[in-house]
């Protein structure tokens, strides 16, 4: 992580969000379209969205699989998106 991140887990599940819906919105993607991609519910993928539920390593890197990028790549946005709030 990078050495100003905050390593409290609301912060980077609120930043997480932020960039799994960018990423989904980028795409032109629906929620349920990205959910059917990366095998998960739709009411899954909307608790990330919001913050509301912390993925797995393995969810991680469905959703990034699912969103065409990888999910170091995905992890790098997470803690710059992070650092900036």
């Amino acid at each position: 992580m990078c050495a100003g991140m905050d390593t409290d887990p609301d912060t980077f599940l609120r930043a997480y969000a932020r960039v799994l819906r960018r990423h989904r919105k980028d795409m032109n993607l629906s929620q349920e379209e990205l959910a059917f991609r990366a095998g998960l519910s739709m009411r899954y993928v909307s608790l990330l969205e919001s913050g509301k539920h912390q993925p797995s390593l393995s969810t991680m890197k469905a959703l990034a699989d699912a969103l065409d990028t990888n999910l170091t790549a995905m992890i790098g946005e997470v803690e710059n998106d992070n650092d900036q709030e």
